[in-house]
């Protein structure tokens, strides 16, 4: 049995050195020395100041912004440490009470858009932290910000489309627009130029 035992312990502390220790720093410092960017969580800062993550949705309520997915993390909407999916079925009663009322809600908001709901402006994504809308989210919105920043809708649609990524490299998902930075363009805009 002692024979078994100090070969056991040896390559158990010889691999706890590779894989815990020597492995993840390698890693850690080839993600920092070539994607520095992603590798400290892509990180938006304006003047000085953390404003979130391009990989993290963010709750915004007011109308002069874009909305993005509903988030069904707690207790506050796109909360990291509790990512995750409400796990509700397509013939949950409760995720039909809620998709109802986040339409009223959308409706409530901007009375005279007759445009059908974009299912993701109602529905949660898996991760519940999504920080992107689809292009159809976002047309579904422009009026409603273009007048309450006192904007053309053809200036705020014309970012929403320089704003609007394309399928990763061409074939992967589908095209999205980032939230948190058309919102952050849409602050950058002078005010009023146009009704």
């Amino acid at each position: 049995m002692k024979t078994l035992i100090r070969p056991a312990v040896t390559l158990f502390v010889l691999l706890s050195i590779i894989a815990g220790l020597i492995y993840p720093l390698l890693v850690t410092g080839i993600g920092q020395a070539a994607f520095p960017v992603q590798a400290a969580g892509s990180l938006i800062e304006r003047d000085g100041k953390l404003i979130g993550s391009r990989l993290i949705g963010q709750n915004f309520a007011d109308p002069k912004y874009f909305w993005g997915r509903p988030s069904a993390t707690a207790p506050q909407p796109y909360n990291a440490a509790a990512s995750g999916g409400s796990n509700l079925g397509p013939l949950s009663p409760a995720l039909q009470d809620a998709v109802e009322s986040r339409v009223k809600a959308l409706r409530a908001a901007d009375p005279g858009n007759t445009q059908p709901v974009p299912i993701d402006l109602v529905t949660a994504s898996a991760s519940g932290l999504d920080p992107h809308i689809s292009p159809a989210a976002a047309e579904y919105q422009i009026v409603r910000v273009a007048r309450a920043r006192g904007l053309a809708p053809e200036a705020v649609r014309g970012l929403v489309a320089q704003h609007t990524e394309a399928r990763q490299w061409g074939v992967f998902g589908e095209p999205r627009v980032n939230v948190l930075e058309l919102n952050l363009a849409l602050d950058a805009l002078p005010a009023h130029s146009g009704s």
